[in-house]
């Protein structure tokens, strides 16, 4: 999915409009300790290239980030009470997910699209505005995807800390994955819900 809708015209940025850490939670350490990286997708090469990337990023601040797809076999992925054993036979203590929730396209009117074509002669227009009520001009469609990201401690399923995020005009699956991991493992450090070991 997130490929076919990866065509655009301006960079990608990578924001949050919405973060929530349950209440009380106390700065984590997962420093050293086994943390996965699962991203809910059913295309699978997209599956294992984001996770992947957002393994190495775990592994980058402490954690040992590790690949879903390399501790659950594909059959049983989707099977909530198999994969459960996996996690729990890995001694995996905490799951960062991410998932597309949304995608939105809008288009964008510019001078060069009123400038163009029928728009160029008011009697060209008369004739082509009565035969439609949507615009046909060629403006430029943006593609935002919104992205949930969740962080879980295994132990006793509890939700610790949650996003949503949104990005337009990703340039494509793999650079847009890899920003988007960069940027929430970023946020998680930030929130102290990962961070390094001391030295």
């Amino acid at each position: 999915m997130v490929t076919a809708c990866a065509a655009g015209l301006v960079a990608a940025e990578h924001r949050f409009t919405s973060t929530w850490k349950a209440p009380g939670t106390a700065p984590l350490n997962f420093a050293g300790k086994r943390v996965a990286a699962l991203v809910i997708t059913t295309d699978d090469s997209l599956r294992m290239s984001a996770e992947a990337a957002l393994a190495r990023e775990i592994t980058a601040r402490g954690p040992k980030g590790v690949a879903a797809y390399t501790l659950i076999p594909r059959e049983e992925l989707t099977d909530k009470d198999k994969a459960r054993g996996w996690f729990e036979r890995s001694a995996v203590e905490g799951v960062v997910a991410m998932r597309i929730v949304g995608v939105d396209k809008t288009t964008s009117y510019s001078a060069v699209v009123w400038s163009s074509g029928y728009y160029g002669n008011f009697w060209d227009y008369y004739g082509t505005g009565w035969a439609t009520v949507t615009p046909i001009g060629k403006g430029r469609v943006d593609t935002t995807l919104a992205v949930e990201t969740l962080l879980f401690r295994v132990s006793d399923a509890t939700l610790l800390w949650a996003s949503i995020s949104e990005t337009t005009n990703p340039k494509d699956a793999g650079t847009f994955m890899k920003g988007l991991v960069d940027t929430v493992v970023k946020e998680l450090q930030k929130q102290g819900l990962v961070r390094k070991a001391p030295k």
